[in-house]
């Protein structure tokens, strides 16, 4: 399901347009990524948690030039941690 799709399947359960639906979505979007990106998380109950974790530094094997090394430098990274409601839906309980 895509974007567009899911601002359509809320719309139709919402009794909303599908623009409004969309403008939502979009604003739900921003505020999440905004928040992410300055080390803040954002909880919905039930559903999950968005927040940045941090990757250390590394070496790897270049995929290009087997034996080669190449570092990799550390980097933040956005994480979503399901909540129990969330995965005990994705597994039928």
């Amino acid at each position: 399901m895509n974007k567009a799709e899911l601002a359509a399947e809320i719309a139709n359960r919402t009794n909303n347009t599908k623009k409004s639906v969309e403008e939502m979505l979009h604003a739900l979007t921003d505020v999440v990524t905004e928040t992410v990106a300055k080390g803040d998380r954002v909880t919905l109950v039930g559903f999950g948690t968005f927040e940045r974790r941090s990757r250390n530094a590394r070496e790897t094997n270049n995929p290009q030039k087997p034996g080669e090394k190449i570092k990799v430098p550390a980097k933040k990274v956005p994480a979503f941690s399901p909540g129990k409601e969330f995965k005990d839906k994705v597994n039928n309980k």
